[in-house]
């Protein structure tokens, strides 16, 4: 029997695929809780090379990232669009669909 694969290593390997990586962002997003974007954004972060490695892409500190990052980040919409860019994607705005 083979030994089963743990859920983050699956997402992990999942989140390197770019259109993945979008579409976990965008319905992390549309949770409305921005604890769960930041998460998710760690989650991006984590695949694609982790927090160091996007350091150093978009200049910002390692440490910064970190706290950004965490239950508790607040990020500048400078710094964000920076980690997005690193990740290869964009702020975009979308019309809200009528109820």
């Amino acid at each position: 029997m083979s030994k089963p694969r743990r859920y983050e290593d699956v997402l992990a390997e999942d989140l390197q695929d770019p259109a993945e990586a979008a579409g976990y962002l965008n319905a992390c997003l549309e949770d409305g809780d921005p604890e769960v974007f930041l998460l998710a954004l760690r989650d991006v972060a984590r695949a694609r090379g982790g927090v160091a490695k996007l350091a150093e892409v978009t200049e910002l500190n390692r440490e910064h990232l970190y706290r950004m990052l965490s239950e508790n980040g607040n990020p500048e919409l400078r710094s964000l669009e920076a980690l997005l860019d690193a990740l290869g994607f964009r702020l975009a705005v979308t019309l809200k669909e009528a109820s």
